[in-house]
């Protein structure tokens, strides 16, 4: 059973790295430091549903972490 929690995080974890990085728009290290612009979009098509999936994501990870806290 624990085997399955862990290979299950490192499946979720995975998943949830990927799909934050292709939220990333190509804004540079610039503005990471406070540089860039700040326009505000919504957002449509694929990328509100990879927003949405990387939200799913997270809440399972967290789900997943804090049932193996309490488990084992």
């Amino acid at each position: 059973m624990e085997l399955a929690f862990n290979i299950a995080q490192v499946v979720i974890a995975a998943l949830l790295v990927a799909t934050i990085l292709l939220q990333a728009k190509g804004s540079g290290l610039g503005a990471a430091f406070g540089g860039g612009e700040t326009v505000f979009t919504t957002r449509r098509g694929p990328e509100k549903v990879i927003f949405t999936v990387s939200i799913i994501l997270s809440m399972l990870f967290l789900a997943l972490s804090a049932t193996r806290l309490f488990l084992f």
